[in-house]
C-alpha cells in the first residue's frame, strides 16, 4: 500500500510539473492556424514557409528571397535634381519654410519596387471524421514546425523543416494506420503562372510585376503591372516520394492515395542574378536551379536530410543560451500565454522564448548575399504588401541587424553589408545626380536593386519622410560594428573601409556652414516627426537636423578610426577630423529634452513614434551617463516627454533607449508590453489593437513588421551585458524581475564571448572567452572586491580605475567569481 501510495504521490508531482513547466523553445497551438499572423514560420534565409496546419486542407506560403517586382534601377532618373539645392538653401536662410518643403519636392524620384508572394502549395486531406488531440508546434531549437492530430483513432502527424544545407523545403507525412494516408498536392500564385504535372513532378513558372506601386498610394489600375517579356522569373517544384502509396499526377496536382508515410519535397527558384543584371537578358535558370536541389535531396533518406538541417541550424542557435530564473507560469498554448502575460502575469520562459524567437526569425530570414531581411522578413503573403516590404533605412533595415553582433549572429549580418556595398554603387549616382556632391548615399527606401534614390514620384511625396537622406551615414556604421564585434582586418580593409569612406565623403561634402561657422546639414528633413516654427508653421524641411548630425559623427568618427587601424588616408582622416571639431554640438531644449530641431522648436506630434534624434545614445555611442550626463540626461527626458506607448518596432528602439540609460526597470515596462497580445489583422475587433505581439509571435507594427521582433530581442541582450564605450558592463540594466538567472554566449566588441550568472540581482559569476587576441575591459561590479580579485594574481589581470584589464589569446577563456 505504502508503494503504491509513493507512486501515485510521484505520478502526480510529475503531473504538476508538466502543467508548470512551459517552454522557452517551442511556440505551440491547439487549432490551425487561420490568418497570416497565426501561421508558423520556417526559413533557410532564402526561401521562406508560412504553415498553417489545417486538417482538411494545409495551406503553405512560399516566398523566395530574390523574388520582387522590377528590375535593375536607372540611378541617373533625375540628372539635374541637385540644381534645387541652391534655392532651397536659400529659402531655409530667408526662414521661408513653406518655400523650402515646396522646393524639397524637386529631389525626388521613383518609389520602391516591392517583395513578392512566391505562391501558395495546399495538401488536400481525403479524410473524414472529426479530429481530435490537434497540436501544432514550431521547436525554434531545431527549426522544425510539427503538426498531430486523431480521426477515428488513426493518428496523423506532419513535420516541416527547410535546409539550408539542400535547399529544398521538407515535409513528412505519417499516420498509424496501415494506407490510411491520402492527399493531393496542388499550387496557386497571385503572380502570372502556370502549372502542370509531368513525370510525378508538380511544376509552376512565373514571373513577378514588371512594377509594384506602394499598398499605401490606394487602388489605381497600374498598381500591379506585369510584362511577359520581363520581371524576376520564378520555378516551385514538388514531388512526393513514398514507400508504400501511390503517387499519380493529372494536369495541376499530385496525387498520394493509400500510404502509410510520405515526403513532399518543394523546391524554389528565381532568376535573380544580382541588383544590377536583368533577370530576364543576365537571369539565372530558376528551373535549371530548382530542378537541380529538387533531385539532389530527393535521393536522400528523410533521416539524412534532416540530420544536415539540424547540425546546419543548430551551430548559429545554440551559441546562447539565456534563463531568466524559476517560473510557475502554465503550460498553455502560446496565444493564451501572450494573453495572459498581457495581464501583467509572469511568465519568464516566454520573455526567454520572444528572446530566443528573434534569432530564430534571423538565423532563418538573412543568409542569401546581397539579399537583406526586409520589413516583413520573408515570410509576405501580398502582392502589394504593407510599405512594399522593403528595405526602409531611416531606422527599419537597421533595426532588423541590431541583433546580430550582440546575440552571437555575425555570420547573419553579412547579407545586410553586401547590400551596403550594392547601395554604394547606385549611391555614387544618387549623390551626384541628387545632391552635386562625391561619395555615396541612399535615402529613405529601398529594394532588391539598392535603389538609392530619395522616394516621392518625382514631387508627390511630402518630404516629412521622402528626403530624408542619411542612409548612408546610418548604414556604414553596420560595417563598423561588424569589425568591432569581429576583430576582422581583413574584413575591415578588403569590405568595409572604402564604403566607410565613401559615406563619410557625401556626408563631408554635403554639410554647409551655419551662421556661427558650425558645419549643418541643409536641407534637413528628421525622419518622419514635423515641427512647429514660431510663427506656427509645422514643416518637414528645415537645416542642422540633430539626428542627420548625430550620424554623421558617428560615420566620420568610424572613418577615422578604421583609417588609423588600416593606417590609411591620412590626408582624409585630417579633413574628417577638422570637420568633426567644427560639427554642430548637441543642443538641450527648454523642456530639459535633447532638441530635435535647430531651434527650440515645438513637435507637431509629442508623442511621435520616431526618435531618430537620440541616435548618439543608441544605436551610436556619443552620448552616455559617464562621460555625458547631462546630455543624457536629456534624453531620457525626451523618451519620458514621448511616453511608452508607440508601435513595435519604436518600442523595440525605446527598449534599447532606456538599456543605455541604465533603466532596467523602465526597459523591461517596455517589454511586457512589446509582448502585449494583438489579434491577426483579419479578425476585425477592437480587442488589443496597436502595437505589440500577434499569436505567432510575429511583431505587430501594426500590420506585421519584423524590426520589433529583431529590436526586442536587441534589447534583452542590451540589457544583460553592453560594451559600446569600450568597457564590458555586465547587467547594465538588470531588472527587479529578473532576480535570478544566467547567460551565455553572448558577444561584445572587442571579439569575445561572455557568460554570467546572477542570483537576488548580484552579478556571481562571469565568464569571457576571447575569439582573438586582445585586451578586455570589465567594469567591476559594485557588489566585488577589487582586493580579492588581486589576491588572486593572475597574470592576465590588471586592477586600474574598478575596471578589470584582461588580455587573453583567441580562444582563452577566464572566470571569475564573486
Amino acid at each position: 500500500m505504502k508503494k503504491i501510495t509513493l507512486t501515485a504521490i510521484c505520478f502526480f508531482l510529475l503531473l504538476g510539473s508538466y502543467l508548470q513547466a512551459q517552454s522557452n523553445q517551442v511556440l505551440w497551438y491547439n487549432k490551425p492556424a487561420q490568418y497570416f499572423e497565426e501561421s508558423l514560420v520556417l526559413g533557410n534565409g532564402k526561401m521562406g514557409a508560412s504553415v498553417f496546419g489545417g486538417v482538411d486542407s494545409d495551406k503553405i506560403f512560399l516566398n523566395d528571397a530574390t523574388l520582387w517586382s522590377g528590375e535593375p534601377v536607372d540611378a541617373n532618373m533625375n540628372p539635374e535634381a541637385y540644381k534645387n539645392i541652391p534655392a532651397i538653401r536659400e529659402a531655409l536662410k530667408n526662414e521661408e519654410y513653406k518655400l523650402a518643403d515646396q522646393l524639397n519636392r524637386k529631389l525626388q524620384g521613383k518609389y520602391s519596387e516591392s517583395y513578392a508572394p512566391l505562391g501558395t502549395l495546399f495538401l488536400n486531406f481525403k479524410n473524414s471524421g472529426t479530429p481530435t488531440k490537434y497540436y501544432r508546434e514550431l521547436n525554434i531549437a531545431n527549426a522544425v514546425s510539427r503538426v498531430e492530430y486523431e480521426i477515428n483513432g488513426v493518428k496523423f502527424t506532419r513535420e516541416y523543416f527547410v535546409s539550408y544545407p539542400d535547399k529544398v523545403m521538407v515535409i513528412k507525412l505519417t499516420c498509424s494506420k496501415k494506407g490510411a494516408l491520402n492527399f493531393d498536392v496542388k499550387f496557386e500564385s497571385l503572380l502570372k503562372h502556370r502549372v502542370y504535372a509531368t513525370d510525378k513532378t508538380l511544376t509552376a513558372k512565373g514571373y513577378a510585376p514588371l512594377r509594384t506601386r506602394p499598398n499605401y498610394l490606394g487602388d489605381a489600375a497600374d498598381a500591379v503591372v506585369f510584362d511577359e517579356n520581363k520581371g524576376t522569373r520564378f520555378s516551385s517544384l514538388a514531388e512526393i516520394k513514398s514507400a508504400d502509396g501511390t503517387v499519380t499526377i493529372n494536369d495541376s496536382s499530385l496525387v498520394f492515395k493509400n500510404g502509410t508515410e510520405a515526403v513532399v519535397f518543394v523546391s524554389v527558384a528565381t532568376s535573380f542574378n544580382g541588383f544590377d543584371k536583368n533577370p530576364v537578358t543576365n537571369g539565372l535558370n530558376d528551373g535549371q536551379i530548382a530542378t537541380g536541389q529538387l533531385y539532389k535531396a530527393f535521393s536522400k533518406q528523410y533521416p539524412v536530410l534532416k540530420n544536415a538541417h539540424l547540425l546546419d541550424y543548430q551551430k548559429f542557435f545554440n551559441r546562447v543560451n539565456l534563463n531568466l530564473g524559476a517560473t510557475t507560469a502554465p503550460n498553455l498554448p502560446t496565444d493564451e500565454r501572450l494573453k495572459r502575460y498581457a495581464e501583467g502575469k509572469e511568465d519568464k520562459n516566454l520573455e526567454v522564448l520572444y528572446f530566443q524567437y528573434g534569432r530564430y526569425l534571423l538565423i532563418s530570414s538573412s543568409r542569401t548575399p546581397g539579399v537583406p531581411a526586409n520589413l516583413q522578413g520573408i515570410w509576405n503573403p501580398y502582392i502589394r504588401p504593407p510599405w512594399s516590404s522593403n528595405y526602409t533605412t531611416n531606422i527599419n533595415a537597421e533595426e532588423n541587424y541590431w541583433l546580430a553582433e550582440n546575440t552571437n549572429l555575425s555570420e547573419m549580418h553579412l547579407p545586410l553589408l553586401s547590400f551596403i556595398k550594392n547601395l554604394s554603387v547606385t549611391g555614387k549616382i544618387t549623390a551626384k545626380t541628387f545632391y552635386g556632391v562625391n561619395g555615396w548615399v541612399t535615402c529613405h527606401n529601398s529594394d532588391i536593386w539598392a535603389m538609392s534614390n530619395p522616394v516621392g514620384d518625382f514631387g508627390s511625396g511630402d518630404p516629412v519622410w521622402a528626403n530624408w537622406n542619411m542612409g548612408g551615414a546610418w548604414l556604414s556604421t553596420h560595417l563598423w560594428e561588424h569589425y568591432q564585434f569581429t576583430q576582422d582586418k581583413n574584413f575591415l580593409k578588403n569590405d568595409a573601409y572604402n564604403i566607410m569612406r565613401g559615406a563619410a565623403q557625401f556626408c563631408l561634402e554635403w554639410m554647409v556652414e551655419d551662421k556661427d561657422g558650425k558645419l549643418i546639414t541643409s536641407p534637413s528633413t528628421s525622419p518622419e516627426n514635423k515641427y512647429i516654427n514660431a510663427a506656427g508653421y509645422h514643416g518637414a524641411t528645415f537645416y542642422g537636423g540633430t539626428a542627420d548630425l548625430a550620424m554623421i559623427r558617428a560615420c566620420l568618427t568610424q572613418a577615422v578610426e578604421a583609417s588609423k587601424i588600416l593606417n590609411v588616408d591620412e590626408d582624409f582622416r585630417m579633413k574628417l577630423e577638422s570637420a568633426l571639431d567644427r560639427l554642430l554640438p548637441y543642443r538641450i531644449g527648454k523642456k530639459g529634452n535633447l532638441q530635435e530641431w535647430y531651434y527650440d522648436w515645438a513637435d507637431e506630434d509629442p508623442q511621435h513614434r520616431h526618435q531618430s534624434h537620440l541616435f548618439g545614445l543608441f544605436p551610436g555611442n556619443q552620448i552616455t551617463h559617464a562621460s555625458t550626463p547631462e546630455l543624457a540626461n536629456a534624453c531620457r527626458k525626451t523618451l519620458e516627454i514621448k511616453g511608452d506607448e508607440t508601435t513595435g518596432w519604436s518600442k523595440g528602439w525605446r527598449i534599447n533607449l532606456w538599456a543605455r540609460l541604465g533603466d532596467g526597470n523602465h526597459a523591461y515596462k517596455m517589454f511586457r508590453e512589446l509582448l502585449k497580445y494583438v489579434d491577426p489583422d483579419g479578425v476585425k475587433t477592437s480587442y488589443s489593437r496597436g502595437g505589440g505581439t500577434y499569436p505567432n509571435l510575429f511583431d505587430a507594427h501594426p500590420p506585421f513588421q519584423i524590426d520589433g521582433n529583431f529590436g526586442g530581442a536587441a534589447a534583452v541582450a542590451e540589457m544583460l551585458v553592453q560594451s559600446h564605450t569600450g568597457t564590458i558592463e555586465l547587467l547594465p540594466a538588470l531588472p527587479d524581475d529578473w532576480k535570478s538567472g544566467h547567460f551565455d554566449g553572448l558577444k561584445v566588441r572587442g571579439g569575445a564571448v561572455v557568460s554570467a550568472i546572477w542570483d537576488l540581482g548580484v552579478l556571481k559569476t562571469f565568464t569571457i572567452k576571447a575569439n582573438v587576441n586582445n585586451q578586455f575591459i570589465v567594469l567591476i561590479p559594485k557588489t566585488w572586491d577589487s582586493k580579492k580579485i588581486a589576491e588572486l594574481k593572475l597574470k592576465t589581470i590588471e586592477i586600474r580605475d574598478n575596471k578589470l584589464y584582461i588580455t587573453l589569446k583567441a580562444n582563452q577563456t577566464i572566470t571569475l567569481k564573486q
